[in-house]
Formats: C-alpha cells, sequence, structure tokens
C-alpha cells in the first residue's frame, strides 16, 4: 500500500478546537476498560461475538451511559444500534461515526470497540464544553462485522447500505443452528432503550476510528493515519477431484490422489504470485478441506480458498486471469473446478472527508501520514452510500485479532482528539461537503 506524507491542511472550526480540547483521556480509557470486561477471557482476550449475551450487556451497558433529552437511542432491522444526538438543525441528514464491538471467537479489546468508546467520548466532550452542531450526529455500533459468528461479516454495515440483503442473511445459522433474524429478536427485546428505526436512510458524511491492525504506523513512528480507501478483494474457491483408493495398496503411478494435485497446484499459484514482486498484493489459501480425511485413504477431493486482494482493480482482474489460466492448465488424472465466491473493488474514500480529518490530524500536532487499509472495515460498505473516511491509530507490533492487541494510550487519545475535530467539522455547514446534497 503506497503511503504519502500529511500536507498542510485547512484551519478547524473554533466549536471543532474546543470540543479536542475538552477529550478527557481518564474518562476515555476508563470507558474503554470497562468495555472490555465485558466477554473478558481469563488470561487475556475478549470473547463477544456478534449477538451473544456478552455482546447484548455490553449494548445495555453503552445505552446506560446517555440519557439525556438531546440523546436517543434507536435500533434497525440488521440489529445496528444508533446513539443519535439532536443537531440545532436536526432535520438535516447526520454526520455519523462508529464502528463495531463483536470480536473473533478470541480477539483483542481494541478491535472496533475503539471507534465506539471514540464516538462516546467526542458525544461527552461536546456535552462538557456546552456545543450543539448544528447536524445531528449519530454514534452506530454495527453488527457482525467479525462474521466469526454469522456470515459474512459486516452484515449490518452492509444491510444498511442495501436493505435488501438483510432477506439473505437472516436465515444463516451460526455452528449452534441459531438463526440471525432469531438473534437480531433477541438483541431487540434485550435492548428496551432502543426505538425501532428503518433499515438504511440517508447520511451526510461517515467517518469511522480503528486501529491499523498492521505494523505500517508504529514502524513509521507514526501517531495517526489518514486512511485514503481500502483495497479490493477477489476470494475462490478451488475443488481438486480424484479416485480414493487404499493407501497401502495403490501404486503412486496409479493414483488419482487431489491432494497431492491440489498442493502441486497451491505451490504453483504461490510462486506466480510471488513472481510478481508487487509489494501491494496479498495472496492467501487460508482454508484447505480434504476428503474422506482418513490417514491410509487417498483423497478424492480436496477444496481450497484464496484471498486475492489489491489497491488497484486491474491488478485484480490480471492475477484473477492468471489464476484461471493456471487452473485450466493443468493436466494429469485429476479434475479441476474454480467458483468465485466473491468479489469487491477497490474502495475509494471521499476526497473532502480525507481533507476534513487530514486537518483534524494537524491540529492535534501528532505526526502522521495516509495510507490504505489492507482490511475490511464497516466504513467500506458506508462509502457506497454517502462520503466517508477513516481515521487509524497504530498497533502494537501490528498485531490484531489477538489477545495481545494494544495501542498505547497517547496514541488511543490523539485519535478520539482528531476523530472530535473531524466530525465537528462536518456537522458545521460552513464546511458543507460540496458533493453531498442537503
Amino acid at each position: 500500500m503506497s503511503i504519502t506524507t500529511l500536507s498542510q491542511t485547512a484551519a478547524l472550526p473554533v466549536e471543532a478546537r474546543l470540543a479536542m480540547q475538552q477529550v478527557n483521556p481518564a474518562r476515555f480509557m476508563d470507558m474503554l476498560q470497562r468495555l472490555a470486561t465485558f466477554g473478558a477471557v481469563p488470561g487475556g482476550g475478549v470473547a463477544r461475538e456478534a449477538l451473544t449475551i456478552s455482546e447484548l450487556e455490553a449494548r445495555r451497558w453503552l445505552c446506560s451511559r446517555f440519557s439525556a433529552p438531546h440523546y436517543r437511542w434507536y435500533m434497525d432491522d440488521a440489529a445496528n444500534l444508533f446513539l443519535r444526538r439532536a443537531g440545532l438543525a436536526d432535520a438535516l441528514t447526520p454526520v455519523m461515526t462508529g464502528s463495531h464491538i463483536d470480536t473473533q471467537p478470541v480477539g483483542g479489546w481494541l478491535d472496533g470497540a475503539y471507534g465506539v468508546v471514540a464516538g462516546m467520548e467526542l458525544f461527552l466532550a461536546l456535552d462538557d464544553a456546552g456545543i450543539r452542531t448544528q447536524r445531528p450526529l449519530e454514534l452506530v455500533i454495527w453488527t457482525n462485522e467479525e462474521g466469526s459468528r454469522f456470515s459474512p461479516g459486516a452484515m449490518g454495515s452492509s444491510a444498511f447500505a442495501d436493505p435488501t440483503r438483510l432477506a439473505d442473511f437472516l436465515p444463516v445459522t451460526d455452528a449452534g443452528g441459531e438463526r440471525f433474524e432469531q438473534a437480531r429478536d433477541a438483541a431487540r427485546q434485550a435492548t428496551p432503550a432502543a426505538t425501532s428505526r428503518a433499515l438504511g436512510r440517508p447520511v451526510h458524511a461517515y467517518l469511522e476510528a480503528h486501529i491499523e491492525q498492521g505494523p505500517v504506523l508504529e514502524d513509521g513512528g507514526f501517531q495517526l493515519g489518514i486512511v485514503t480507501g481500502i483495497q479490493g478483494v477477489r476470494w475462490f474457491e478451488i475443488s481438486v477431484t480424484g479416485v480414493s483408493a487404499h493407501a497401502g495398496t495403490t501404486p503412486l503411478a496409479a493414483r488419482h490422489d487431489a491432494l497431492m494435485s491440489a498442493a502441486q497446484l497451491i505451490s504453483r499459484l504461490g510462486e506466480m504470485a510471488a513472481a510478481r514482486q508487487d509489494p501491494a498484493l496479498r495472496f492467501t489459501v487460508g482454508r484447505l478441506e480434504v476428503s474422506p480425511g482418513s490417514i491410509n485413504t487417498i483423497a478424492d477431493r480436496v477444496t481450497f480458498t484464496i484471498d486475492l486482494r489489491h489497491p488497484e482493480e486491474a491488478v485484480l482482474a490480471e492475477m484473477e486471469a492468471l489464476i484461471r489460466q493456471t487452473v485450466e492448465a493443468k493436466t494429469g488424472a485429476c479434475g479441476y473446478a474454480l467458483r468465485s465466491l466473491m468479489r469487491r473493488p477497490p474502495t475509494r474514500f471521499d476526497k473532502a472527508v480525507i481533507e476534513t480529518v487530514a486537518a483534524a490530524v494537524s491540529a492535534t500536532g501528532a505526526p502522521a501520514c495516509r495510507l490504505g487499509s489492507g482490511a475490511f472495515h464497516d466504513a467500506m460498505y458506508l462509502a457506497d452510500v454517502c462520503p466517508t473516511a477513516m481515521l487509524f491509530v497504530p498497533s502494537h507490533k501490528g498485531i490484531s485479532h489477538n489477545p495481545a492487541e494494544d495501542t498505547a494510550e497517547a496514541d488511543l487519545v490523539a485519535g478520539v482528539r482528531a476523530l472530535a475535530g473531524a466530525v465537528i467539522t462536518l456537522a458545521t455547514p460552513a464546511n458543507a461537503l460540496q458533493s453531498t446534497p442537503n
């Protein structure tokens, strides 16, 4: 991913600078650490998968923190949870910030949670400063971003961007057979503070704060990152079909060994990707399934997956063509088939929102850079419906989805201040986005 140094940016509104000064580090860290207790695992880490008891308890705790008259809680048909802070011109479309609080089966304490608690602190800082923004503000907790309980991930944000997707998500089951629809309905019952709201609606702008989940910021000595986009991805499943036979009696020359053929194909594909010498290319074989899976039986079927990522759509297309050619060119006794599972073009964040983030980052005085995201985020889907950007803080040693996930307190606080400056600027009519109606 390319990185560019931060350029000089325009000044922020007075209200934005005042709110940045009102950010309370002790309060913010206390809320962040409190959220980490929901689903905390002895010895470290957090187990808080989407819409489980621990996540519902965390949601109720979040609701308990805001009850003043200018706040309202809402939940939509995908179980996305919204906290709305009324604006002086409350009929205007809102500026939205947030992330998710669900985790991997055992994940870290910051992934997603940081962006949610940063939004909470932003709202409380505004209260302390006595500031009411012109546009309403909304903090959102997206449902099932991780996808570790229900597949696919980012169900909430993708359904918000395109409500027709919800019908496909509702019957999806978790490992225990519970449907997403059942879990969604349980979330509604468990969150009485939230009024029902329709799925999907106009948004003026969306800004998501997140840990980087990679080493770029830390390696470069940067406290903050202005995210310019998310790289594109294509997922494939390749099936290799052979013939099962006895491992002890079948000569090597007579075998139709699906596993050996799959291993050779994986090696060829990996070498092909490496030969491009493209530092932005990501090629991963992440799942390998072998049938019948017996120690003394030759495999008759193997399926494996490919996760292909790059910030340029043209490179993704070239790589897909090479993968297909390599699969089709395989000769021998086994059969081969390739199936496309998912494709998402690179996400380009809105230039005006990026520059607003850059201005807020500059005002913090923190060392910063611009970079792209290698990981998916809910912002990827919000970019389909409104001007969007992201703000990163460093991840210690680039670790994420792991109990060792961590970020220095000074970096976390700098990110909250930058988020506050950017969100308030976006909610100020004099700084309205030229590309956005209303």
